[in-house]
């Protein structure tokens, strides 16, 4: 999940300096999206956190659910039936929509990862059978002849969104290579982001798109998305069996589970230096970015076992509370999930309760209320920053901005067969 985490007044501000290509024909410009005023307090509303939700609402709501339930907590009904109110006619979810009671029409930039994420999230919680198999409809209505899915539909396909829906639909049953478009599937399309083994600092990893160029490019991000989705993977999991090292390997196209471990191989060495994944933007300085790290967590642990993201995982249990505190309920909402793919325990994460945190940015949850003083602290805190983004979901609040005008990143993935689609 990511890198760039700020409010949105900065994020668009860095669109303007990079200098954005046209926005692809099915989206439509940013500006032109609704925009909602914060919520008074957490979970005034249903919605976890007190951040405007125009470009992130959905995927933070998904992703707060899925943590409480990987935690053991049944979420209030409130911030489900929030979720599920999103959804337009057509099944498909946008970022956020401030009037739900006015149909989506052309101008609602509704997108594949919002859809995807909050598939996952229904489906874990059980009892949405209808919105998920709607969204599933929309979901596979705009896939691309290569088999992938882009931002935004018709939009080129990338790494991290065909990673997410491949987690949509390994989450409720169904088989991605069953799921295919002019003989394309998924995960050919997947593969094709997936860079060979050249000795260089791109070994293994994924791209998220062909550059201008049509060369790939290294990202950490759309690895990390990029190896879920090769093992079938979405954004809840569990370690996978162990194995040794991860070495890239060339044997012309690599299989699923090569991409996988070459993609795994090229993260355990980004990390190797610092325990800690990097992140710069705009020439400022490399900073530590805490969520593509507990991404990389989450997708060394399934490629080769929880021992394979113990060197992240514990400098996340060290650093990443007072980011996540900052950042909002997707960040807390993140760390739950690695600790969950690690067998970590998320109410003692480096001396943090993460699930009393997370409970504390929205809806009390069902069966009680939130005692922990330190998470009300936090909730109180995140009150004060308004100006702030919830974006511990790391890069995709970033890329629901950025993908629309074709420069990107982001990631995610998962779910639980409690149902499954006819």
């Amino acid at each position: 999940m990511n890198v760039r985490r700020r409010s949105s007044a900065a994020a668009l501000a860095a669109i303007a300096v990079i200098g954005a290509a046209a926005a692809p024909a099915a989206a439509a410009d940013p500006s032109s999206s609704p925009s909602a005023p914060a919520a008074k307090s957490p979970g005034s509303s249903g919605l976890y956190g007190t951040a405007d939700p125009q470009y992130d609402g959905v995927w933070r709501q998904s992703l707060a659910l899925l943590a409480q339930d990987t935690a053991g907590v049944t979420p209030s009904p409130k911030a489900v039936d929030w979720l599920t109110g999103q959804q337009c006619a057509n099944g498909a979810f946008a970022p956020f929509r401030a009037d739900t009671a006015k149909p989506c029409d052309a101008k609602t930039m509704v997108d594949t990862n919002s859809t995807a994420a909050a598939v996952q999230a229904l489906w874990a919680l059980g009892g949405r059978g209808d919105v998920v198999e709607s969204a599933l409809t929309w979901l596979k209505s705009v896939q691309n002849k290569d088999g992938g899915w882009g931002y935004t539909p018709g939009g080129p396909s990338d790494a991290n969104s065909t990673a997410v829906v491949i987690g949509a639909l390994t989450a409720t049953g169904s088989k991605p290579e069953q799921v295919a478009k002019d003989g394309k599937d998924p995960y050919d399309a997947l593969l094709t982001f997936a860079l060979p083994c050249a000795k260089d600092k791109g070994a293994g990893a994924f791209a998220f798109q062909p550059d201008k160029d049509g060369k790939l490019l290294a990202n950490a991000d759309a690895t990390a998305a990029g190896v879920l989705g090769a093992l079938g993977k979405g954004l809840v999991t569990e370690a996978g069996a162990k194995s040794g090292a991860a070495t890239c390997t060339d044997a012309g196209k690599p299989t699923r589970e090569q991409a996988a471990a070459n993609g795994a191989a090229h993260l355990a060495d980004a990390l190797a230096e610092d325990g800690h994944l990097k992140s710069a933007l705009g020439g400022s300085a490399d900073q530590p970015d805490y969520g593509n790290t507990a991404d990389a967590v989450v997708a060394l642990a399934a490629q080769g076992g929880a021992d394979k993201a113990a060197g992240p995982l514990a400098w996340l249990e060290k650093n990443a509370a007072k980011w996540a505190g900052e950042s909002g309920p997707a960040a807390y909402a993140q760390l739950i999930l690695a600790a969950h793919a690690t067998g970590a325990d998320p109410r003692d994460f480096g001396g943090t309760d993460l699930v009393a945190a997370l409970n504390a940015t929205g809806p009390s949850p069902q069966g009680g209320k939130v005692t922990d003083s330190a998470a009300a602290s936090d909730a109180d805190d995140a009150k004060e920053k308004d100006d702030k983004d919830d974006s511990g979901f790391g890069v995709w609040w970033f890329v629901g901005v950025c993908l629309v005008f074709g420069i990107g990143v982001g990631f995610l993935l998962s779910g639980r067969n409690k149902k499954r689609q006819p």
